[in-house]
């Protein structure tokens, strides 16, 4: 049976916390972006940028973290689950990234109340994976792990039916056809951003499981 602390060989949680930080980081700077991007330019490309520079730190600590993987002898968690883990917490930053250049390279007009609410939700999901991860080196958390994870599964619930209400919107009050395809492409991204919170989540709760 598994020692209810988890062996730290390899500083993996030390990169897994790393690593939803800058979830956290990039995900703050995606609302940001957002929220002032009817306003300044020079503003929202601050933000922009922000996000960037929080996946590219991302990718280095994920690149590391494969690194410790590949030289430890002994592992946390089972090297599956390490892969699993910062691979999908990986695919958040990127999905975020993905958002926040596609707001700025379509050249819409201006951002609507929905967009800037689907990405607040991002947010409450990613500081929720922020905290659930950073709990993980003791399975004595196992039970505000998984309170965490169905947080998480009812925020992404949420932004489902937030993405539902502003596609009817946008389909009832967008005549221009072009705008209307920008517009479902950045809600349907900033909606997939908390699908691949959901997707971490998941993996949170096998790891628990398995290892309660």
């Amino acid at each position: 049976m598994l020692s209810r602390f988890m062996p730290r060989d390899g500083k993996f949680f030390d990169l897994f916390n790393a690593h939803a930080e800058q979830v956290v980081l990039g995900s703050k700077a995606l609302v940001g972006l957002l929220t002032v991007f009817n306003g300044s330019d020079e503003e929202a490309e601050k933000q922009c940028h922000l996000v960037d520079v929080a996946e590219k730190t991302a990718d280095n600590i994920t690149h590391e973290t494969m690194r410790q993987l590949h030289k430890s002898f002994i592992t946390p968690l089972d090297r599956e689950e390490i892969h699993q883990l910062i691979t999908n917490l990986d695919n958040i930053l990127d999905l975020t990234q993905d958002a926040a250049h596609t707001v700025t390279l379509y050249n819409i007009r201006h951002i609507t109340p929905e967009a800037i609410k689907l990405s607040e939700i991002g947010l409450q999901c990613a500081e929720r994976v922020r905290t659930a991860v950073s709990l993980l080196t003791s399975m004595d958390n196992g039970g505000q792990i998984l309170k965490l994870c169905r947080e998480i599964d009812e925020l992404e619930s949420a932004a489902d039916r937030e993405m539902r209400g502003a596609m009817s919107r946008l389909f009832r009050e967008e005549p221009d056809v072009r705008e209307l395809i920008k517009y479902r492409a950045i809600y349907e991204l900033l909606e997939t951003v908390t699908d691949r919170c959901e997707d971490v989540a998941n993996i949170l709760e096998g790891i628990v499981i398995e290892n309660s």
